[in-house]
């Protein structure tokens, strides 16, 4: 056991950049090693959580969520037969899981957050950044979950188009669409505020 155990992590070693070492733990997954499965969670699990409390907006199922898509892969490692396309996948299983759940239940009521205290100039700068970003996180939430999900990969995650476009299977002109359309919603639904909102935003960054 503990010999195979060693030529796993050798495996896993032996190959450059995140597609050899995804590569090398798929395999071993494959094979029943919980750890390499395990290092394929800890990897990926970050990112899959942020695109999809996004697209979901708060859905209460979001945690179960995530974990059904890992636990997909789990049960066929080697269904991902790319590497290089594991990230991917992982989106791809969880946005549309997280599409068909948000369509069949309710999301959490985004007024409800209590907002923070604040005190003094630097707490108040901070506020309205913080209000601003909640007005832009709601008309995000009240776009197509297509567009919502093109603008998560691109706006919030930094994907380039072909690698959006690839993550959700259409083609850069599509998602090119799909990006164009929500922006212009976005600037709709602000209008002549837009401008300020953005400086708003801006401030939190500073």
């Amino acid at each position: 056991m503990r010999g195979e155990e060693g030529s796993n992590a050798a495996a896993v070693t032996a190959g450059s950049g995140l597609e050899a070492d995804d590569g090398a733990l798929l395999q071993a997954a494959s094979r029943g090693d919980a750890s390499s499965f395990s290092r394929i969670v800890e990897r990926h699990y970050d990112i899959v959580h942020r695109v999809t409390w996004r697209i979901t907006s708060g859905h209460p199922d979001l945690e179960d969520i995530v974990q059904d898509a890992f636990l997909r892969l789990w049960k066929d490692p080697l269904q991902v037969r790319e590497p290089g396309a594991l990230r991917a996948w992982l989106l791809r299983v969880a946005s549309n899981l997280a599409i068909d759940r948000s369509r069949r239940r309710p999301t959490v009521d985004i007024d409800e957050i209590p907002e923070p205290a604040a005190a003094g100039a630097d707490a108040l700068e901070r506020a309205i950044a913080s209000n601003a970003a909640t007005e832009v996180e709601r008309a995000i939430a009240r776009l197509p979950d297509r567009q919502r999900l093109a603008l998560t990969l691109v706006h919030f995650e930094g994907q380039g188009n072909i690698e959006a476009a690839a993550t959700m299977e259409i083609s850069v002109e599509a998602l090119e669409s799909l990006l164009a359309r929500a922006r212009r919603t976005l600037k709709a639904s602000f209008r002549d505020r837009w401008q300020g909102i953005v400086e708003d935003l801006n401030r939190a960054r500073e």
